[in-house]
């Protein structure tokens, strides 16, 4: 498989920092991502929230009841983007929109301090280092977010929602093209801190890879909160452009959708849920009840 492949099949949002090492344990009762009831203000259930993660190992139990139930009684399913399970297309689109011939060696282009830790990714990836003289730099940061991670984007609960979902309608927030064109649209000096900014949370994450998995999986919001405001996201335009600007659109697409059936069940990585940008906190700012199952 290329590597342009493999980025394909999990280019979402905070990939980086929510795939980690193996959990320590994959038993079921332990397992508490995070379920929201949406209700309005008379209490009438009118949908749920669940926060995904794109990639994890294999082995790992994550259905509790309540996630089964919204599964179960759900009508629609909205996801982040509505063709992740055609790997070729998403192969096709993100080598299009990655390559610009002639641009600088990639260790040049991120300051001298960091030059030192790329080097080190690069030795662990499989990743050929002549492959990133035409990688712009966004497509760069993608790429080598997937090194030392063991979680499989086969796995990831997106996709198995989807599978379950097998005959209901399926929607999507945006498709592979928008989304990566995200990325491929920010300005230089930003797609340079998105560089960066991968190679210092690598760095920092050397000693606990895996922290942020176990946070998911614990259903941990306070860490979960926090993470999305740090590292790359603490940068102002990169937290607009990749979190809170979609989140949104996002909201803008499904108030709509909400009050009438079909009712829908919203799987979307676990970085849009929680926070002051969270769709959590908008919808709760639209009068909405948002309760944690």
């Amino acid at each position: 498989m290329s590597p342009f492949r493999a980025i394909a099949l999990a280019c979402t949002l905070l990939i980086a920092a929510c795939s980690g090492g193996e959990p320590d344990s994959d038993d079921e009762t332990t397992a508490n991502p995070l379920l929201y009831e949406i209700a309005n203000a008379d209490g009438e259930v009118e949908g749920w929230l669940l926060g995904t993660i794109h990639a994890l190992p294999d082995g790992v139990s994550w259905r509790t009841a309540a996630i089964k139930d919204a599964i179960e009684t759900a009508d629609v399913l909205w996801v982040e983007i509505d063709d992740q399970t055609n790997d070729a297309g998403r192969a096709e689109i993100f080598a299009r929109l990655a390559r610009t011939p002639g641009l600088d060696p990639l260790q040049e282009r991120v300051a001298p301090d960091l030059r030192e830790p790329l080097a080190m990714i690069l030795a662990r990836s499989e990743l050929p280092p002549e492959q990133f003289l035409s990688t712009e730099d966004w497509a760069a940061a993608i790429l080598l977010s997937r090194v030392d991670t063991k979680g499989k984007p086969a796995n990831g609960v997106d996709r198995a929602v989807i599978r379950d979902f097998e005959g209901r309608p399926l929607r999507g927030f945006e498709t592979t093209a928008s989304q990566l064109g995200i990325f491929d649209t920010l300005p230089d000096e930003d797609q340079q801190d998105l560089l960066e900014g991968t190679v210092r949370e690598w760095m920092a994450s050397r000693d606990n890879p895996d922290w942020l998995l176990q946070a998911w999986l614990a259903g941990d919001e306070a860490t979960l909160a926090r993470a999305t405001g740090e590292g790359i996201l603490a940068d102002p335009e990169l937290h607009e452009a990749l979190l809170a600007g979609r989140n949104r659109r996002w909201i803008a697409s499904l108030l709509p959708e909400l009050g009438k059936q079909p009712k829908p069940l919203v799987a979307v990585g676990t970085a849009h849920l929680v926070g002051p940008d969270g769709l959590v906190a908008m919808l709760e700012a639209e009068g909405y009840t948002l309760t944690r199952r």
